[in-house]
């Protein structure tokens, strides 16, 4: 089948905290948004546009209708100026990074003891004042009706990440750019194959020493790389959050080098499998 792809750049309204590791009393926040991330956004906010609590229904027809990039905070709409791999993160950190540290009260007064801690977050506003972004892509199948997707309107609703009841990871949509044939770049770095007749779209690497630019399985190659085990909580029927864990992947971590010519599929939750 067919996909359309899209550049999506999004305005950070507030603070965005995509749930890593604990480092001490710091909770960490990943340098980008995972596909898993917008996966449940997009999941929430159409069940709640839709007016019914079929989470699960809803979640299963964003996995077969739509695909999508990891996003990346910028201080331009239009491209990604800072990547956050070794040799720039430093600057990343200084430029986009903040953090905030709260403590849980005893009996409403005292600070409890231990309750100490601290959350990373990606910062709405750079260390210059200037308003962050967050851009990438979003693909979806030519047969999407059923899912009822007002791109824009949902877009615009979006909340993500973690601390949200206290109104963090609110975007608002600041633009929407189709691909074409002439024009099929993602990042400036991988080509959108629109005349591919895949079950989930193709990215093909457009030279060498190009970034992985999102979590890929590692199903062999360069064995000096880094992995992660990549898994999520997941809510359960009845609603609760984080009773059960998803299955692990196995996957090189964002920012691996591959060749010209590397073929990758975009899996479920944004997860890249190369082709052969």
């Amino acid at each position: 089948m067919k996909w359309n792809g899209y550049q999506i750049s999004l305005r950070l309204l507030s603070p965005l905290h995509i749930g890593w590791r604990k480092s001490g009393n710091l909770q960490q926040t990943r340098p980008y948004v995972t596909g898993r991330a917008l996966w449940g956004a997009l999941t929430a906010r159409l069940t709640r546009d839709q007016q019914h609590d079929d989470y699960k229904t809803v979640g299963e027809q964003v996995d077969e209708r739509l695909a999508f990039t990891y996003f990346y905070p910028s201080d331009s709409a239009d491209c990604v100026r800072l990547w956050p791999w070794a040799d720039d993160w430093d600057e990343f950190a200084w430029t986009y990074l903040g953090s905030y540290v709260s403590t849980s009260l005893a009996d409403g007064h005292a600070a409890e003891e231990g309750s100490l801690h601290e959350t990373e977050f990606i910062a709405p506003r750079t260390r210059e004042g200037k308003q962050v972004y967050l851009t990438g892509y979003i693909f979806q199948r030519e047969d999407w009706s059923e899912l009822a997707l007002d791109l824009d309107a949902t877009l615009n609703k979006l909340q993500l990440g973690g601390e949200r009841g206290y109104g963090w990871g609110r975007l608002a949509l600041c633009q929407q750019k189709p691909l074409s044939d002439e024009d099929n770049l993602c990042f400036q770095r991988f080509e959108f194959d629109r005349s591919a007749n895949a079950d989930r779209p193709t990215l093909k690497a457009t030279s060498d020493n190009t970034r992985l630019l999102a979590h890929a399985l590692a199903n062999g190659g360069n064995t000096t790389a880094e992995i992660e085990p990549l898994l999520g909580r997941l809510t359960d029927p009845t609603g609760r959050f984080g009773q059960n864990h998803s299955e692990a992947q196995i996957c090189w971590k964002p920012g691996k080098t591959v060749i010209a010519g590397d073929k990758f599929l975009i899996k479920k939750n944004g997860v890249w499998e190369k082709q052969p």
